[in-house]
């Protein structure tokens, strides 16, 4: 059979280290007695073939691109209808996984934040993450309080997940080589269940703190129009990247008894 690579898209670089594929899948954990895995973008299936390896999980890939579905539906024909060509941005998790699953990919570069955006408007059932995408993105991903690259999708992921950095990739392991660094992270939801506070508010005060990334919390928040005495208590003299999740939570308290 004629090798068929698929085509670019979405910004996707085929990953061609066999090695490198091999230490991704090894990232897998299954937490929680998770057995379901989706993988993104599998493109030519150099992650889905070591993921299949594994006896203890059940294996669904998804992707865009009709020639990646065509080459995996000819060279995978063990996943049968377990292959779904769809935008995995517009896809319902829950009505296809009835339980809690794992997520694996090399994340096309140009859609990752939006995938981890996705990922915690399921953050019910999404358990781990383990991705590739680019170093930026998850060194950005994975920084503590205080770092530059500290920011929104920062605080709202490490409020429901433990971010573990694991290792860089180089471009020439790539088809076609990428003009940047490449990195994998792996994710685990933790013990989380609430916030104590409203979480849809906490999502909004974190996107507004972080809205001018310079000022101060006491400008960011000014559309709340918060009384005086609380815009004068010490926390609003501080910019977002200082805050810590748990410190947001407070910050989300104190906006709610006083909007």
């Amino acid at each position: 059979m004629q090798k068929v690579r698929p085509k670019k898209h979405l910004g996707q670089h085929f990953l061609t280290d066999q090695q490198i594929a091999r230490n991704i899948v090894d990232l897998l954990q299954l937490p929680q007695e998770t057995r379901d895995v989706l993988e993104i973008g599998p493109g030519m299936g150099v992650l889905t073939q070591y993921l299949m390896l594994k006896k203890d999980l059940d294996l669904t890939v998804i992707d865009i691109d009709a020639e990646s579905i065509v080459y995996l539906k000819e060279h995978f024909p063990a996943l049968r209808g377990k292959i779904i060509q769809a935008d995995f941005l517009k896809t319902d998790l829950g009505g296809i996984f009835p339980r809690s699953l794992s997520i694996i990919g090399n994340f096309p570069y140009n859609i990752s934040s939006q995938i981890f955006f996705r990922v915690l408007d399921h953050r019910h059932l999404v358990t781990e993450v383990v991705g590739m995408l680019q170093k930026e993105v998850a060194e950005r991903l994975a920084a503590p309080p205080g770092s530059k690259v500290y920011g929104i999708l920062s605080v709202l992921l490490q409020a429901y997940y433990t971010i573990k950095y694991a290792f860089t990739v180089p471009p020439h392991v790539f088809e076609p080589p990428p003009k940047v660094q490449s990195a994998v992270i792996r994710l685990e939801r933790n013990s989380t269940e609430y916030l104590g506070c409203d979480e849809k508010k906490f999502f909004e005060v974190v996107k507004l703190s972080f809205g001018t990334r310079r000022k101060t919390l006491r400008n960011c928040l000014k559309p709340y129009k918060l009384p005086e005495a609380v815009t004068s208590l010490p926390v609003f003299d501080k910019r977002a990247e200082q805050l810590s999740v748990a410190d947001f939570v407070e910050l989300t308290k104190l906006v709610e008894a006083n909007v």
